[in-house]
């Protein structure tokens, strides 16, 4: 795992078992662990009662606390709600008024856990950061390595995609040299009453999941209806505002043109929704932005690799091209139908994470 001299270990809890056996694998392999949960920003507004992110319950709390007392280890529960209503929940805000369908998973790693979190766990004393996330780093040859999770199902490294050197040589992930099915047994094996909490993969501060009424509440200026036009310029009805809508939809439309239509593009300048047939989807490049590189730089020539463009795709052969500004112009083999701004692009060869980014537009 890429270790360090030095045993302090801060766990990132969240009440659920894959965590939970993140610091019992530890506490077995002799580290010194603690337990800390993020208390994240909740939407008040959403309900009469007391606001809750599903990422922190009072349950999941109440979870994490009986998990780390039963073993043996301390555990606290740290205040992060403004950092992550700005980091997170503002640019999801953001985002979506820019015509952009965002991944909020990526930004809170990006700024809350591997940033924030991992700055409070060195300051006070640790010398690593460890999660629950089904991925795996590696040193070699005086590098740090980011790796797939050996579960090819519940693999997680393309949200991870933006560590560099310096967050992986504090970063330890003992979850992911097993597969989920292991790591329940093991938790069963231990007597952890998280052995079978399902999981969830809504958007965690979304708590009605409803994030169009989510937006509603708190961009409400991103919600302008307009146009909804075909490839010629046809207007052929109105949409209800560009984020309700998403690269590949084919269904809520509200037309009816004796054809099947699809989400085409969401054309920001003049507020239109661009519809076609399903033949007219595909893609066969893109442009991303903020790009990152594990090892800390950007290849200097068109680089080979393979590419997912959403959390669940099926990676596909590709060629990254960097441009500058840390912007990069990536061709896939064949073109794909749902690149959709907005979302992260991750670059593989083999089990190796290289690096990735946001995606700015398709073309």
């Amino acid at each position: 795992m890429g270790e360090q001299k030095g045993r302090g270990v801060v766990v990132a809890m969240s009440g659920g078992v894959d965590s939970s056996m993140a610091a019992a694998l530890l506490i077995e392999r002799g580290y010194d662990v603690i337990g800390i949960m993020m208390r994240l920003w909740a939407d008040d507004s959403a309900t009469e009662g007391s606001a809750e992110n599903r990422c922190c319950t009072p349950q999941a709390v109440e979870d994490a606390r009986r998990v780390a007392q039963a073993l043996g280890i301390p555990f606290y529960l740290l205040n992060v709600e403004r950092e992550f209503k700005s980091w997170v929940v503002d640019a999801f805000c953001r985002e979506y008024a820019a015509g952009h369908t965002p991944n909020p998973c990526l930004a809170c790693n990006r700024h809350i856990r591997f940033r924030f979190l991992l700055q409070r766990a060195l300051a006070l004393g640790a010398n690593y950061l460890a999660t629950g996330h089904y991925a795996r780093v590696r040193h070699r040859d005086g590098r740090y390595e980011l790796l797939k999770g050996m579960d090819a199902r519940k693999d997680q490294s393309y949200v991870l995609y933006m560590l560099g050197q310096e967050q992986l040589r504090h970063l330890l992930l003992p979850v992911g040299d097993y597969t989920k099915d292991q790591i329940r047994a093991m938790a069963r094996k231990q007597g952890l009453s998280v052995a079978d909490r399902p999981e969830s993969q809504e958007i965690c501060f979304v708590r009605d999941g409803d994030y169009r009424a989510f937006l509603r509440r708190h961009a409400p200026e991103a919600i302008v209806p307009g146009p909804i036009l075909d490839l010629s310029g046809r207007v052929l009805g109105q949409h209800q505002g560009l984020p309700f809508y998403t690269i590949g939809q084919r269904r809520g439309l509200g037309i009816a043109v004796g054809k099947p239509l699809y989400v085409l593009e969401m054309d920001r300048a003049r507020n239109a929704l661009i519809v076609g047939p399903e033949s007219a989807l595909g893609r066969g490049e893109l442009i991303a932005g903020q790009v990152s590189f594990v090892v800390g730089e950007m290849p200097s020539t068109p680089l080979a690799v393979t590419a997912k463009i959403r959390y669940k795709a099926v990676e596909v052969g590709a060629v990254v091209t960097p441009l500058g500004d840390g912007r990069v112009r990536v061709t896939f083999a064949w073109p794909l139908r749902d690149i959709t701004p907005g979302q992260g692009v991750v670059f593989y060869q083999g089990e190796v994470v290289l690096g990735g980014g946001i995606i700015e537009k398709a073309r």
